[in-house]
């Protein structure tokens, strides 16, 4: 019987699946917490993103046997990031754009406060202001998708040369004498 080989998409959307999820508690929970937007405790949210990386590396070595290559360790790590940055996206611009819009004015108030203090125009800050209530959530979708995917893929790159294992000659030939073991030649 053959063996399948594992679908590192599947696993990577697993992962991103419930990364997105963890991210929208922890979203609604800093919002109703009433946490600063710039506080240091917005980190917190990295801290899953990692996490569920290496869970997903971690998984697809482990369907491989235990035995993977820098290159298959990154695969599903990539992946991970490009499709929870795609969901963390999507659920960035229904958040701001209609689930809690406030939180888009908040972050506006708090740059036109940012603008005044570096000396710009008040015709500047109006029209930077104009655009960003008006694009402010495709903007932060876009950007969650962009940060995610290069954030995402430097970690899966660390995780990859942390979880890369190949086989040695003694595990190659071990695996070789169990499988020798269950094989029956058809012509015997």
């Amino acid at each position: 019987m053959a063996q399948t080989a594992p679908n590192p998409t599947a696993i990577a959307t697993k992962w991103a699946v419930i990364y997105v999820v963890v991210s929208i508690v922890i979203t609604y929970a800093f919002q109703f917490l009433n946490i600063d937007q710039n506080s240091a405790l917005k980190y917190v949210g990295y801290l899953p993103f990692i996490a569920f990386c290496f869970l997903a590396q971690s998984e697809y070595r482990d369907q491989l046997g235990g035995f993977v290559t820098f290159g298959k360790a990154f695969n599903p790590g990539f992946r991970y990031s490009l499709f929870g940055g795609l969901l963390l996206a999507i659920f960035i611009y229904i958040y701001l754009g209609i689930l809690s819009p406030e939180m888009l004015t908040k972050a506006m108030e708090q740059q036109q406060t940012a603008m005044a203090d570096k000396g710009m125009s008040q015709d500047q800050i109006d029209k930077a202001l104009e655009m960003g209530t008006k694009y402010g959530a495709l903007f932060g979708a876009i950007a969650t998708a962009i940060s995610t995917l290069i954030f995402g893929s430097i970690v899966a790159l660390v995780g990859a040369a942390i979880l890369k294992k190949e086989p040695t000659l003694q595990d190659i030939e071990r695996r070789n004498a169990e499988t020798s073991e269950d094989y029956v030649d058809p012509t015997v």
